[in-house]
């Protein structure tokens, strides 16, 4: 589908319009480095606007029955599965992973759309038996939590906008989505979706600009009561700073370096589809991505040789060509970043099997790289790499493996593979994680909860705990009249 990239501007109290001082920021594209278009860049100002709409929306979109709201925004679905072929192509032009991946992350956001729309019906609250003899009614209410501030980052664009903002316009909550730079298309094109569906006017803004100057601003101002972020742990530790001296509510969905554990008894060629699949999947620029592959040495051979075979046998190149598999990091910044990875892993005494090196001179490809021998010393071994790196380690016992994955303080997803019950028990008991997948990849489903603990952050998007997230918890206690 052939397309023209569109400049995107901010979207205040239901307007498309410029920065006040006309400021812009320009759009590449990671697989040519050319710029193909601008995105509006707002300040203090913008934000004031943003912010008097979503509260004065707020005032009473809240009290809009969840059964209307649903309508809403079973509409806004349908309107995104309509445009799904604009959207990816968008989505590809300025993120770079391909099409068949842009188109299932749209389709995948239009299901989380839905799911939200029926999970707001049935945010239940209850009613707890007295203990005084008669009389005494307990009620409990869920009641929205005010106006949201969600920033979200641009490795999915679409999926990480819309966790947050569905869960919360089905509570009944507004919001200010600070959207990432990189990829200001397709999120614009959700947040049109919302407001052609008939979202009330001001209930959701949507702006882009320095991070930390509008993070700063919205997180103190007293018209947000809600916090939601998805990012960096550094990031993610100062963001939730701020939150607390303000006593805001906050979800954070941060950081992770994800073990891979291939037992003795494993489908070693199962393990390895799966977990090459989604290593190199949106060239391994995933927060749940495979990090640190730790296989048993009866069968760390085969493993090894089966996922340089399937690394080898990937396509790299721009996500708009037909049978790409993987296409560029996102920008500049990352193929410096994994090249710095790669050194320094080699400097630690890695050896570099496939891969390891940027792809060609134009965009920011990088082949898919697959290494062994690597040392715990190294950065790749205890900083996310974000990036198509498979570091691959054996080991000998449970005990050991167990004490590996637990070793760094990132907790956000592992995965095992193993035949045994026992196994598989044990793992899902010991390994110190939000999210742990066995003998396949089953995270980030919208009815699940995706988050982690430690350093990768506290509270859940997806499932009921998704929406409850955006909710607060009210007693009534009342004698009869």
């Amino acid at each position: 589908m052939s397309i023209k990239y569109p400049d995107t501007q901010l979207f205040l109290n239901g307007e498309w319009r410029d920065a006040l001082a006309k400021e812009s920021l320009e759009i590449i594209n990671p697989a040519t480095e050319e710029v193909i278009g601008k995105v509006s860049h707002a300040r203090k100002e913008d934000l004031d606007i943003a912010l008097n709409a979503a509260e004065k929306a707020f005032n009473s979109w809240k009290n809009v029955s969840a059964y209307e709201r649903s309508k809403i925004l079973r509409k806004a679905a349908d309107i995104v599965r309509s445009k799904a072929d604009e959207i990816a192509t968008l989505m590809t032009l300025e993120q770079g992973k391909p099409l068949v991946e842009a188109k299932m992350e749209t389709m995948g956001a239009a299901d989380s759309i839905d799911w939200y729309a029926e999970e707001g019906r049935r945010a239940y609250g209850r009613i707890i038996p007295s203990r005084a003899p008669q009389g005494v009614y307990q009620f409990v209410f869920k009641e929205a939590v005010g106006v949201v501030a969600a920033f979200t980052p641009w490795n999915f664009p679409l999926n990480q906008v819309v966790k947050k903002v569905a869960a919360a316009f089905a509570a009944g909550c507004t919001a200010i989505v600070k959207g990432p730079e990189e990829t200001p298309a397709s999120v614009a094109e959700l947040i049109k979706a919302f407001d052609e569906a008939g979202m009330p006017k001001g209930s959701i803004n949507l702006v882009y600009g320095i991070p930390a100057e509008i993070s700063e601003y919205l997180i103190a101002h007293p018209i947000v009561r809600k916090v939601t972020f998805t990012g960096s742990t550094a990031v993610g530790k100062l963001l939730a700073s701020l939150a607390g001296t303000h006593m805001k509510r906050v979800t954070m969905e941060l950081g992770g370096h994800s073990p891979a554990i291939v037992c003795e008894d494993a489908d070693v060629k199962a393990a390895v589809k799966i977990l090459s699949a989604n290593k190199f999947r949106n060239a391994g620029q995933v927060c749940i991505s495979p990090t640190r592959f730790l296989v048993h040495d009866s069968v760390y051979e085969e493993f090894v040789d089966g996922f340089v075979e399937q690394a080898e046998a990937l396509n790299v190149g721009n996500g708009l060509d037909e049978g790409v598999k993987m296409g560029p990091l996102a920008h500049d910044r990352r193929l410096t970043a994994i090249e710095g990875f790669v050194s320094d892993a080699v400097e630690n005494g890695a050896k570099v099997l496939t891969g390891g090196k940027r792809k060609g001179n134009k965009g920011y490809f990088f082949e898919p790289t697959v290494m062994t021998n690597v040392s715990n010393d190294a950065r790749i071994m205890n900083e996310e790499p974000f990036g198509p790196l498979a570091p691959i380690n054996s080991f000998s016992s449970i005990d050991e493996v167990i004490e590996e994955a637990n070793r760094l303080n990132y907790g956000l997803a592992a995965y095992a593979y193993t035949n045994s019950a026992k196994t598989a028990q044990d793992l899902g008991q010991a390994i110190e994680s939000g999210q742990v997948s066995i003998n396949h990849h089953g995270l980030g489903l919208v009815d699940t909860p995706f988050g982690g603990v430690k350093d990768s952050g506290y509270g859940s998007e997806g499932g009921p705990e998704g929406l409850d997230a955006y909710m607060t918890t009210k007693l009534v206690s009342q004698t009869g009249l």
